[in-house]
């Protein structure tokens, strides 16, 4: 495309600002995987206890009074839960450790309080909690995520935490296998829903496979910035989503043994990384078919379906088991993942010293273990809020848990909207951090909104 008719004048830049970097530490990650749920532990503690009605309501006067009383507490769970993480992201990150260290004292002073105050009073719907800790959990991995989307094209962003090239770990890296493994751990497999045939299949997945066509073709259309060498010339994220679908339909394996089979294709897989196939496919030659022009996107599937059937298994075991019901339920999963995301940590740090570094462009066994001990980190500090009597998901997280989908969809609209009308390269600490701002701040109310006048967004 001529550049002087570009809708994306200075695409080449933006890709170069992304490309060959080689992310931070696990301990930093470490760091922000515990800050981040703190910021939702401290919101539930100090949220009330009231409910806002949603259905038509006869008394105009009730309706708009309820309406503004919602949109003001929507805008309260924005400023103590989703601007402290941009904060965290941005102007903070050089303060990552200090940042967690007051995070993790605040939170334990919030429980201490709550618990004394309520200290009389017996905890009530607790068999119900394990399910609100899934939902705050993919909440807040959709909330790193669409921060994370449009601030990674500032420079208000540290690099470490943009995607690396070939290896190491960051922060943007974790997005796709958080999604993958968010969707296995609450999937019809998980929950033993396995009766599913090619048709069905095959439809449930056909919104996915749009998206990524429409991916294609609007990126190619604006010229927008496109880093090749993450998924390939034409591949996209929406067809890695699709085709893990598609695969664990087909291949019907009970969740039982779908761990056992997930780490059983893990493992071939990286045996055929490390005699080979991971120097093709992280190699900058590419020829004209669609497989080479494509081939990390395509390859890296087994990785990340692998990835899907462990998140199975584990969904099926602590979510969807048999185990007792109440309060001891509560606390036994809490203490299986606390224990699961130490060890998948431990066994993390020994493949990438003694068999591969961490590759997210591959998606080779240590990127999935990483990603699966960080994912059960989140959820494990999720969980004490068990510890918070009273404890209720906040209006916010309902929202976007409603309209996951949705929020991803408008996050990606808003992202290309900001980087077709803004320079964000040039654009001043104080001036990307307002955008920034601003764009949280929207997609916040306008996915609230819908939840409030029960819009949601669903294909099938």
């Amino acid at each position: 495309m001529d550049p002087l008719k570009s809708f994306n004048s200075n695409k080449h830049l933006k890709e170069e600002f992304v490309s060959n970097l080689s992310g931070s530490s696990v301990l930093e990650i470490i760091a922000l995987t515990v800050s981040v749920p703190m910021l939702v532990l401290i919101r539930q503690s100090t949220s009330a206890t009231g409910a806002f009605l949603k259905k038509k309501n006869d008394d105009a006067v009730s309706k708009s009074s309820n309406f503004k009383a919602y949109l003001a507490t929507l805008s309260l769970d924005f400023i103590v839960i989703v601007f402290p993480m941009l904060l965290c992201f941005t102007v903070l990150s050089n303060w990552t450790y200090i940042f967690t260290i007051l995070l993790t004292i605040l939170t334990l002073v919030c429980i201490a309080a709550k618990r004394t105050a309520a200290s009389s009073i017996s905890s009530k719907g607790e068999h119900n909690s394990i399910r609100k800790y899934i939902t705050s959990y993919r909440v807040v991995v959709m909330i790193i995520t669409f921060l994370c989307i449009l601030a990674v094209d500032f420079r208000i962003f540290p690099r470490r935490y943009a995607k690396t090239e070939t290896y190491g770990t960051s922060l943007m890296d974790l997005g796709v296998g958080s999604f993958v493994l968010a969707n296995s751990l609450v999937s019809r497999q998980a929950r033993n829903i396995t009766s599913v045939n090619w048709k069905t299949a095959i439809v449930s997945t056909s919104p996915l496979i749009i998206l990524g066509f429409l991916r294609l073709v609007t990126t190619t259309g604006v010229d927008y910035q496109v880093h090749v060498s993450e998924y390939g010339v034409h591949w996209n994220f929406f067809f890695t989503l699709a085709a893990v679908s598609l695969l664990t339909s087909f291949v019907n394996i009970p969740p039982q043994y779908s761990g056992a089979f997930g780490l059983l294709v893990l493992v071939v897989y990286q045996f055929c990384l490390i005699h080979g196939l991971g120097t093709y496919l992280l190699s900058s030659e590419r020829g004209m078919d669609i497989i080479s022009q494509n081939k990390e996107g395509i390859f890296s599937i087994f990785g990340y379906w692998g990835m899907y059937l462990l998140g199975v298994q584990l969904g099926n075991y602590l979510i969807f088991g048999r185990h007792s019901s109440g309060l001891r339920s509560t606390r036994w999963v809490r203490m299986r993942v606390w224990i699961l995301s130490i060890l998948f940590w431990l066994l993390t740090v020994f493949l990438d010293k003694h068999v591969e570094r961490i590759s997210r462009r591959t998606c080779n066994l240590p990127y999935v273990t990483s990603v699966l001990a960080d994912n059960l980190q989140l959820l494990s500090i999720l969980m004490l809020g068990d510890l918070i009597p009273g404890s209720k998901t906040s209006v916010l997280e309902e929202a976007l848990n409603r309209n996951l989908l949705a929020t991803f969809l408008l996050a990606n609209i808003l992202t290309g909207l900001v980087n077709l009308s803004v320079d964000t390269l040039s654009a001043s600490s104080i001036t990307a951090l307002s955008i920034l701002a601003v764009y949280a701040y929207i997609l916040s109310m306008v996915i609230g909104m819908a939840d409030y006048f029960g819009v949601k967004l669903k294909f099938w």
